[in-house]
């Protein structure tokens, strides 16, 4: 299976750029999307060209045309769910968890903490509120989880970690801790498995021409359950795929 997990900035945008012939190219078996900026019937209508997917979306209650998250499935999924259950944290449209055999996929865009840091204490909170929600599905069967986590983990996350640590959001300490969290309690970054000092980001600033200097963040993950890890055959991020300010990042299992 090909798993391709995408922060689009705008479905009903990404559409009317190349995200379709790029996607067919991909060939995925299953397409995560995150920051979708749509209610579930724009999503859909997005998406017609689809048509050999199984589409399920979920939206911002709060906040119209903002976050959301989609995915689309050539397999049809055991069982769909949106959101965490957990009403402070249900009201934008940020997961979906889709059942499969082997496996539970969930996407997620994680709540950025703000260009003022405004949202850096519920950030946190929201951090091991997922972690716990991730835990108890994976007392079931293994967990992926993919999706914009909104954080650098290393300095060989991005390109300038020095003038950002603990200045900018997605790199601030409180951040770190949280990525950390998910990876010492048995989710395995499965881009830095393969590849441990690979220096490839999936998000540029749209300011001063930084995707052509490559000055890059990589804050796109697919965190694997440790015991699901022996089944990932490959994780990549796909650089020349356009149409966002991120791009698509990419794991292939076998099951």
């Amino acid at each position: 299976m090909k798993l391709i997990s995408f922060n689009v900035n705008g479905i009903r945008a990404i559409t009317k750029k190349d995200f379709v012939s790029d996607m067919k190219k991909v060939n995925a078996d299953v397409i995560c999307l995150q920051e979708t900026k749509a209610t579930e019937e724009q999503v859909k209508e997005a998406l017609k060209d689809f048509s050999e997917y199984h589409i399920f979306a979920n939206e911002s209650d709060s906040r119209k045309g903002y976050s959301g998250t989609a995915i689309l499935s050539k397999i049809e999924p055991i069982t769909v769910t949106k959101d965490m259950g957990i009403e402070e944290h249900d009201q934008e449209g940020r997961v979906i968890c889709a059942e499969f055999e082997a496996f539970y996929l969930i996407t997620v865009y994680v709540p950025n903490s703000g260009s003022e840091l405004l949202r850096l204490d519920y950030r946190q909170k929201w951090d091991a509120d997922f972690l716990s929600y991730l835990k108890k599905l994976e007392t079931k069967k293994p967990v992926v989880v993919c999706g914009d986590f909104n954080v650098a983990h290393k300095d060989v996350d991005l390109a300038r970690p020095k003038p950002n640590y603990n200045k900018s959001a997605g790199y601030m300490q409180e951040e770190i801790d949280g990525m950390d969290a998910f990876t010492s309690k048995g989710l395995v970054d499965s881009f830095r498995h393969f590849h441990p000092q690979t220096e490839k980001y999936s998000w540029w600033s749209y300011r001063g021409g930084a995707r052509e200097k490559n000055v890059g963040w990589r804050i796109d993950y697919f965190l694997v359950s440790e015991s699901f890890i022996p089944k990932v055959v490959e994780a990549d991020i796909l650089v020349d795929v356009h149409g966002s300010d991120h791009c698509p990042v990419q794991i292939k299992v076998e099951v």
